[in-house]
């Protein structure tokens, strides 16, 4: 599992004007009964809609720094941004995925195939994208037996991709508003989970800042890490 860094399948998107990202293909609740067959195209967003609530289906939130949104990744479409954020050093050095578009694909691939246990999702920040998250449920992930899990814990990772973006308290920002994303989309969820590298200390702090409090040392397969953990209870007060 890739640390949580905040320095940083099908489907088609317009472009109308400099930074506007325009998906074009429909959304969950988009589509009207008549229209829910079975189909390749729809098969990534039925897992999501089973496992996670429909990331694609998220409100737009509104934050200080601009109106912000999640979109779930296509990889035709996406794979060229993605690879030149995980070849950036600053997100490599945490991320590992460092190398030609083969290995970001093979990242992207891991996630979609993951049988809706996990979203890779760009976040658009005034319809431009800057960022990468994976929206996962960690009670059913590996990281479920490296702490004490409970049913629909919702797990996310954050790389902040475009450099403009960073240095300047926007990834606390934006965990804030995610995390709000997935207590108004996830009835179920109680917590948001994270476990960045215990030496990315920007990263911590974004958490800290967000509302999410340490819980843990926990060593991982792949890195030594923090658990944070942002309680639904506790949204209100911190």
């Amino acid at each position: 599992m890739p640390s949580t860094d905040t320095t940083a399948h099908s489907g088609t998107a317009s472009t109308t004007g400099p930074g506007l990202y325009r998906p074009t293909e429909l959304r969950p609740t988009e589509l009207r009964p008549t229209e829910l067959r079975l189909s390749a195209r729809l098969l990534p967003l039925l897992a999501e809609a089973d496992l996670l609530d429909s990331p694609a289906a998220w409100d737009t939130a509104a934050t200080p720094a601009g109106a912000f949104r999640l979109e779930p990744v296509r990889p035709d479409r996406d794979l060229e941004l993605l690879t030149g954020w995980m070849n950036d050093p600053e997100v490599a050095a945490y991320w590992e995925l460092a190398g030609p578009a083969t290995v970001t694909a093979a990242h992207l691939r891991a996630q979609l195939d993951a049988a809706g246990r996990s979203i890779p999702c760009l976040g658009l920040l005034d319809g431009a994208p800057m960022s990468y998250w994976e929206i996962y449920r960690a009670d059913l992930d590996p990281l479920s037996h490296h702490y004490r899990a409970r049913p629909h814990d919702t797990g996310i990772h954050l790389l902040i991709g475009d450099r403009a973006h960073r240095g300047r308290g926007l990834g606390a920002t934006l965990l804030r508003a995610v995390a709000g994303l997935v207590f108004d989309h996830r009835p179920r969820c109680a917590r948001v989970i994270a476990e960045p590298d215990i030496r990315n200390t920007p990263s911590v702090s974004a958490f800290l800042t967000a509302g999410f409090r340490y819980s843990a040392e926990i060593e991982l397969p792949e890195k030594r890490a923090a658990l944070m953990i942002r309680e639904r209870s506790l949204r209100n007060l911190l």
